[in-house]
């Protein structure tokens, strides 16, 4: 049976502020790359019967420049960032080991942890309008893991920037604490690394795990990263025991396809646009100003330190109360405007980013909704 496939012109045609795909997006290099490799095990031509340390193309070779670029010692490609948070859970912890876990995890953290049959202990954010995640709040978390268990927990996992309300954490804190209870820290990068300077040794971090489709350039498709200090090498890239070539925690190869061709394409525009991290933050805090002069009200840290931000407006949710569209009127005025990115029926809470455009398109952002605001009155 014929299937009506409809091609996607959201980036050619439009302004994408959705937050998943912003740091995500492709460049025309990676595009011409991913179309060379597009057919199945596309990487395996030249085989050698381990992924991370094949030379055509050069995988090892890149894995080598991410190690430095995120100033860990190894690096390994996941399947995505949950894989690599999984893995790190599986080689250090057994059923029953307490992890602790910030409150402002994705999801896939908690269901990461839970597969993993630990026990999950959560470190609350200070709630609204902040959410804030305070570092000496982990050490009360061992406190109370060792009070309750007896011991003290296996592991410590940290957002470094969480997917909600673009909250940066200082990593190095909580690093610091782990360091003096002897817990070994996965640090969840999946939107920071690829996008702002992240340097795993300066922080302190045992772990990194990425998320390259989310903040490397990688585009569609899941591929992550998983970089770990030296100490943990051995145990976390453990071989298989009958097939020495294969690591055993990510079942011995992972994304084998274009995705692996995407993330090296896009590398060094990746290790480039790090440099001007500034750039997107000053946008960010230049846009949610001119959205809060309309009385869309940014939540989170203010002012706020990343590109993705949360959103409350009641003057947009009481348009959406007379409009014949009702809670879609929001999405199909941006649209008209030359705007995607914001999810279909939302209008009184939302999130966005703009990382990646320039002024111009950042001051039509803020146009759009101002337009939008005075046109409803």
């Amino acid at each position: 049976m014929e299937q009506d496939i409809e091609l996607r012109d959201r980036e050619e045609d439009y302004i994408n502020i959705n937050p998943l795909q912003a740091a995500g997006r492709t460049y025309p290099e990676t595009r011409i790359a991913i179309d060379s490799y597009v057919d199945g095990y596309s990487v395996c031509d030249w085989c050698n019967g381990a992924l991370c340390k094949m030379d055509k193309p050069p995988i090892q070779k890149f894995l080598q420049s991410v190690s430095e670029f995120l100033d860990m010692d190894y690096s390994m490609l996941t399947n995505g960032c949950r894989e690599a948070k999984y893995a790190v859970l599986h080689a250090l912890t057994k059923p029953g080991d307490a992890v602790v876990i910030d409150g402002n995890k994705h999801y896939t953290t908690y269901v990461a942890c839970e597969r993993a049959g630990t026990k999950i202990y959560e470190v609350a954010s200070s709630g609204p309008p902040e959410y804030r995640i305070i570092p000496g709040d982990y050490e009360k978390a061992f406190e109370k893991v060792k009070m309750e268990t007896g011991k003290f927990p296996k592991l410590a996992i940290l957002t470094h920037v969480d997917g909600s309300y673009g909250n940066v954490v200082d990593a190095k804190k909580v690093a610091d604490m782990c360091k003096q209870y002897n817990i070994p820290l996965l640090l969840n990068t999946a939107y920071s690394s690829g996008r702002m300077p992240v340097d795993g040794k300066a922080i302190g971090a045992d772990f990194i795990a990425a998320s390259c489709h989310k903040g490397w350039a990688a585009g569609g498709g899941n591929i992550g990263l998983l970089a770990v200090t030296e100490p943990w090498v051995k145990q976390v890239f453990l071989p298989s025991v009958k097939y020495a070539a294969k690591p055993l925690e990510i079942l011995g190869c992972s994304t084998r396809g274009s995705s692996t061709l995407a993330l090296m394409a896009s590398f060094p525009k990746v290790k480039e646009r790090v440099k001007h991290w500034d750039k997107e933050v000053e946008n960010a805090r230049w846009l949610s100003g001119q959205l809060e002069g309309i009385g869309i009200r940014q939540l989170g840290v203010k002012p706020t330190e990343h590109d993705l931000n949360f959103y409350e407006s009641d003057v947009l949710y009481r348009i959406s109360e007379t409009h014949k569209k009702k809670n879609f009127y929001l999405y199909s005025e941006l649209k008209d405007r030359g705007i995607v990115g914001i999810k279909a029926g939302l209008t009184k809470n939302f999130k966005f980013s703009a990382y990646g455009k320039t002024r111009e398109q950042v001051e039509h952002i803020a146009w759009a909704f101002k337009d939008i605001v005075e046109k409803y009155g």
